[in-house]
């Protein structure tokens, strides 16, 4: 028989493991979107970069994209647990946050395409910020450093800046979900 201290004990380690195995869980499916977004983010700078006046119709595509495969990894990590329901709540997350950064960033504030740029990413980081007190410490890392890059590119770099923000801000979220499945 054991004691009440050692099944404490024992219950302590239990909780233990089962926090790591859903952080690591988390990290795993979540390393995925974020490599997937960093690919998808990086293209549409370029593009914009290229292609300068069809800005809108590349970042709405981007976006549209994004979101889809986003939903789709929702998916097929539900139907794989067993839970085969659509993650409504993602895609619900996903439309408020977006209908608000559009209010935000289009009715409210007029911004020009390098304030825009900004503006799109570091609302973006916020959310990676937040998904870090609850989720682990990764989400942060990627939000502070994506959100230094960010500004250094704003307020250093000068005609090609699009290119800074591929290299900083889709090539960060790639580097970011790849170290994600290492930890």
């Amino acid at each position: 028989m054991i004691d009440s201290r050692q099944a404490s004990a024992a219950l302590n380690d239990i909780n233990d493991v089962v926090r790591r195995v859903r952080q690591s869980r988390i990290y795993h499916l979540s390393s995925l979107i974020i490599t997937i977004w960093g690919v998808l983010v990086a293209a549409a700078y370029i593009a914009n970069y290229t292609w300068p006046r069809q800005g809108y119709t590349i970042w709405t595509i981007t976006n549209l994209a994004g979101l889809a495969v986003t939903i789709a990894v929702g998916v097929i990590s539900n139907a794989r647990s067993g839970t085969r329901s659509f993650p409504i709540r993602s895609l619900t997350t996903f439309l408020l946050i977006g209908a608000f950064g559009v209010f935000c960033s289009v009715v409210l504030a007029h911004f020009g395409l390098r304030q825009m740029i900004v503006f799109w990413a570091l609302y973006g980081m916020l959310f990676y910020a937040i998904a870090g007190l609850w989720f682990g410490y990764a989400f942060i890392v990627i939000a502070v450093c994506t959100t230094m890059l960010t500004l250094i590119g704003y307020y250093a770099v000068g005609a090609n800046f699009l290119l800074w923000m591929a290299a900083a801000h889709g090539g960060g979220l790639v580097l970011g979900g790849l170290w994600m499945r290492r930890i």
